[in-house]
């Protein structure tokens, strides 16, 4: 006699080629990623699917949570789980997983190159020879120095504090902004973000998105940065009100920034794409062949957990 196998709403694929057959030993995989829309997919399985695979950039809103009366764990692939409602979730009794710590290099790493590629006009230097420019009337502009300036950094989690070792073989000065001052840190807090961004001279943003630090970095928080500030963000577009930073570039009022997540991606305005002392990449910051490999094989391992032991390893904190 054949056991029905619960199910598990699989909305996007994975990189590691076993991944399929590990998820079909103990579920019955629906991959809504090949379906024209998600409707299509749960349609007539509603009350079967006991878990679901997302990321930290998949839609996951309560109204699709609560479709599925049965789901008891929720896996996502990602640190970041502002996409995900996992309040509504939590409250429910479903589990929610993310993939904390692995991604954290390949974030600091590429923090630490978008404020090497915009203090250095890395970007601008890069078109300024494939244009055929240098040599001729139009010179290249000087850039400024990183060593031994001072980096504020917003969000001193496990990234910012990863950022912030990096910095030390810089000579830098590091300063952090918190909720609250971490205990287990000997760097300088400041709790005001103003005064923070006043000081540095780059400003990086390491903090989690969502409604509660929507539009923290604000006009006023980036005219305290100034014309000669570079602003760095590897956490959510959210968090800093993007058409104040369009403005504060375009005047003049900030003196670049290099920027992985957007407010609205994969749009980017248009007046960021036109300015040389912004460096633009698309949403990078964990994309390495090691670090996605280990983030698949994380959330197969909750997966595989919730399915014999029926608990996740890496459970969010309840909100």
């Amino acid at each position: 006699m054949t056991i029905q196998k619960p199910a598990l709403l699989q909305l996007l694929p994975f990189s590691i080629p076993e991944a399929g057959d590990r998820l079909r030993a103990h579920f019955d995989v629906i991959e809504a990623w090949t379906s024209p829309d998600r409707e299509t997919a749960i349609s007539g399985r509603e009350n079967d699917i006991l878990a679901m695979t997302t990321s930290a950039l998949t839609t996951t809103p309560a109204a699709l949570i609560d479709r599925m009366p049965n789901l008891r764990a929720i896996c996502s692939f990602g640190v970041g789980y502002d996409s995900i409602d996992v309040k509504h979730a939590q409250q429910k009794g479903i589990q929610v997983s993310n993939t904390p710590d692995i991604l954290n290099d390949c974030v600091a790493d590429i923090a630490f190159g978008l404020l090497l590629a915009a203090a250095r006009r890395l970007g601008h230097g890069d078109r300024y020879v494939r244009d055929g420019l240098w040599g001729g009337d139009t010179a290249f502009p000087l850039g400024v120095r990183a060593s031994g300036k001072k980096l504020g950094i917003v969000g001193l989690g496990r990234i910012g504090a990863a950022i912030a070792r990096r910095a030390s073989g810089f000579d830098m000065d590091v300063r952090y902004h918190n909720r609250n001052p971490r205990p287990d840190s000997s760097l300088v807090y400041e709790p005001s973000l103003r005064d923070l961004a006043r000081w540095s001279d780059f400003l990086v943003i390491a903090t989690v998105g969502g409604p509660s630090t929507r539009h923290m970095i604000n006009k006023e928080v980036l005219e305290a940065l100034g014309p000669k500030g570079i602003i760095v963000n590897i956490a959510r577009g959210s968090v800093i009100d993007e058409a104040a930073l369009v403005d504060a570039l375009v005047a003049g009022r900030l003196g670049g920034a290099g920027l992985d997540v957007y407010e609205d991606e994969p749009r980017v305005p248009d007046a960021l794409k036109a300015l040389d002392n912004v460096v633009l990449v698309p949403h990078i910051a964990s994309a390495t062949a090691e670090t996605r490999r280990a983030m698949a094989e994380l959330v197969l391992k909750n997966v595989e957990a919730f399915a014999t032991q029926g608990t996740v390893l890496t459970a969010v904190p309840p909100l």
